[in-house]
This record gives C-alpha cells, structure tokens and sequence, in this order.
C-alpha cells in the first residue's frame, strides 16, 4: 500500500500576531497547567547539570517532558497537543490516556492529571504550589485561574516552533558547551544557553517563590542564555519578547552596540530585549531574530573575554558533503 498523503490548511500564518493583553487569562492558567506537568518530571527525573532534566520540549504538535523513567523500568512522557487541544500521557509499555485542553480551574485541572497517573499505575508526590511567580495559591485551591483560548495557546506554541528552529540554527554556530533549546516551565519561556567553561560567581538568589539553591545550580558557570518570553502582566516587559542576557554580567553590556535596530538594554532586567512583534513584522524574521542572538552573544563573550576561537565553529563554516549521506 502507498503512502497516502494529507495536508491541512494551516491555522496561522507563521509568525503569528500575539499581544499579551488578549489571552493573558489563558496564559497565567496554561503556565500553572505546565508547572504542574513539569513537576512530575522534577520529582521522577535523574538530576542533571543546570537542572536540564526538568525542562520541555517543543514539538510539531506542542510541548513535551519526553520520556520519564518510573521506578517499576517503564517510562512514560506527558505532551501538550496544541493542534487538537490536549493532554497526552504515554507509557513504554503502550497505555495512552488524554485529558481535554479546555476552560477549567487549575484545581480541576490538577485533580484530573493526578487520576490519569494513577490510571496509568504512575503514583508520583509533587508540592503543589507555583514557583518563579508572586502568586503562590496552591494548585489543589486554584479556581482563580480557569481561562483557555485555543487560538490563542496555538498561536503562542507556532511562535515557539519558529522560535526553536531559529534558535537550534544558532545553537549550530558553537562547538563549546550549549543547552538544547528546551522550555522552562518555571519562567514559561523557550531559552538557549552557551557556556564559556569558566567556574562563575556565587549567584545571589532570588528568584520569587524559588530556593536559591535552583540558582545556585543553574548558574554555577559563566553563560550567556537567550529564547523567548511572551511576557507577564506586571512585569517591566508585558509583551511578547527575545531576550538575551549574560551571567556574570560583564560591564558595559548596558551601553553595548547591538542588532537590529529596536533591540535595548532593560536597566532593570539586566536583560537585551527585542520585541517580538519587531521580528514578526519584519520582511526577514529569521535573519532579523539571528542578528540579535549573535549580536548580544559577541557583546557579552567579548566584554567577558571568553576564548571566541575555541567555543565557536569558523565564520562560513558547513557540514561536508558527504554528511548528507552518512
């Protein structure tokens, strides 16, 4: 039998329109929702470096905790389907349940995910309680947050699939130690991280509603991080964004040259920031996202003086021909 093929008309263009004000009710529940799946990943994961183990990944149907080991030699992954608006939890040994993605508190949310873990023969024990945010209502008392706009959350996971293929092409470009693009359930926030492999300062914590001692191991060594945020009501940046920063942060990075023309240093965040909207409307998002990640890149490595020559793949640099078919 011959492949049959489909194609579906897609639903956004792709860079779509985002604003921040018209879906941030989905947004505060949908970043509970994540915290609570990704927990799970954070009570049952092996620890590594700069907890890489807690994180997400994106997909080309949403977002992923890819496989979990459980104690009785399965494993299992929990997906975020923002195609068809569901919850997807599978087993090595082929069990599947799903939960639907739809207008529900985050109690009811958190009740249901349990019992389709323990539908599943998964018993896991997470503290329920937002971490990285001001409000920490409990997820098991949480009727406060209930919205889901799913044109909306599509829209959010398509930018993060643009904003992950960019960021795996940059990623590319260095042959020192790197993050995979992954996403931070905590922040809600796609990021890629590049170490020079120097030891850094102790980091002094922090982080509202978090131990320092998550700091402290996320930042044991010199980096300079970049992704994308879609922002947070209340916060200096409450619009979608890119941004970049540096840890330790070297001096004169606030009155660095960078690109393109829109990109600034946010004094408060100690962050370069790059409206999402200015990529998105630009004629060359892809070249206009990478003038950014390489601009704020140099002007971190250098002001740090990180060893450019070692950690990074000659300018022109590609794959030999052969590799296409190896």
């Amino acid at each position: 039998m011959g492949v049959i093929a489909t194609r579906s008309e897609p639903k956004t263009e792709r860079w779509p329109r985002l604003t921040l004000d018209e879906w941030a009710p989905t947004q505060t529940t949908l970043h509970r929702w994540t915290q609570i799946v990704g927990k799970t990943r954070l009570a049952l994961a092996p620890m590594q470096n700069h907890w890489w183990q807690v994180v997400m990944y994106v997909t080309d149907r949403g977002l992923t905790t890819s496989p979990i080991p459980y104690d009785d030699g399965r494993t299992f992954d929990i997906s975020f389907d923002f195609n068809n608006h569901k919850l997807i939890a599978r087993t090595s040994d082929g069990d599947i349940r799903t939960l639907p993605l739809a207008p529900r508190s985050v109690a009811d949310f958190y009740a249901e995910y349990m019992a389709m873990l323990r539908a599943l023969g998964i018993e896991v024990k997470i503290l329920p309680v937002p971490v990285e945010m001001a409000d920490t209502l409990r997820f098991t008392e949480d009727r406060t947050h209930a919205s889901y706009d799913p044109d909306a959350a599509h829209r959010c996971w398509q930018i993060m699939v643009q904003a992950d293929r960019v960021l795996k092409k940059f990623r590319g470009r260095f042959i020192g130690k790197s993050s995979p693009s992954h996403f931070w359930w905590g922040g809600f926030d796609l990021s890629c991280t590049r170490f020079s492999g120097r030891p850094a300062p102790r980091h002094p914590g922090g982080i509202p509603n978090c131990p320092d001692y998550v700091a402290l191991e996320g930042y044991s060594h010199e980096c300079v991080s970049a992704g994308w945020w879609p922002g947070t009501v209340g916060t200096p940046v409450a619009e979608p964004a890119f941004y970049a920063y540096s840890y330790p942060e070297p001096p004169g990075c606030d009155v660095a040259p960078v690109r393109p023309e829109g990109a600034y240093y946010h004094p408060v965040m100690h962050e370069w920031i790059l409206p999402y909207e200015s990529v998105r409307s630009s004629s060359a998002p892809d070249r206009v996202l990478l003038e950014f990640l390489q601009s704020t890149y140099e002007a971190a490595a250098d002001r740090a003086k990180w060893d450019r020559a070692a950690l990074e793949r000659p300018a022109g640099w590609t794959p030999p021909p052969s590799a296409a078919r190896a």
